[in-house]
């Protein structure tokens, strides 16, 4: 079962058991809340349309916390005029969970979270099996490798300088020192 409901202006298809972030509600955190205008019903293929709401027909749900929307740059700009504006913004916003839908006498409610669910245990190969196709895939795909690629070939290493020979002279010499060396 599912109801299209209205709420900050906004209208919002919700089930039972559904989360929802809505415009902020004077509620806070773990209050329930009941939206009474209920545009739509849909129960498998029958559907109650309202006009403009269905009467009789209510939302309940629990505010989980509030939240903050994501950050909106209003950047405002003049030609010719050096006018730059730069603000932000977040909206304050509500996380609800839809818990029951009623709808004149019908009532869906969430279903109950279900204890632990059972963990899949990991299958475990022989060890002796895994190693072995491990090393013929490894040994396969070198065999790929090699042949794809070829060698490359590297330059050969400069000759190091001999200790006898002099050492050059700095870059940049102030012009007393060059003075001083040529005296």
């Amino acid at each position: 079962m599912y109801a299209v409901v209205t709420t900050g202006g906004k209208q919002y298809r919700v089930e039972a058991g559904s989360e929802l972030v809505i415009e902020r509600l004077a509620e806070e955190a773990g209050a329930s809340v009941t939206f009474d205008r209920v545009l739509l019903i849909g129960d498998g293929e029958a559907v109650t349309i309202g006009t403009p709401t269905v009467d009789g027909a209510s939302v309940s749900g629990t505010v989980l916390r509030e939240e903050l929307g994501p950050k909106l740059i209003i950047f405002k700009f003049k030609q010719k005029a050096t006018y730059r504006r730069t603000r932000g913004h977040r909206q304050h916003l509500v996380r609800v969970r839809i818990d029951e839908i009623n709808a004149s006498g019908k009532k869906a409610a969430a279903k109950a979270d279900k204890a632990e669910p059972k963990k899949a245990e990991p299958k475990k190969a022989e060890p002796e099996k895994a190693s072995a196709s491990a090393s013929t895939k490894a040994s396969a795909s070198a065999s790929t490798d090699d042949s794809a690629k070829p060698a490359r070939a590297r330059k050969p290493a400069a000759a190091k300088a001999d200790a006898d020979a002099p050492a050059k002279p700095a870059a940049r010499r102030s012009r007393a020192k060059k003075a001083e060396s040529k005296e």
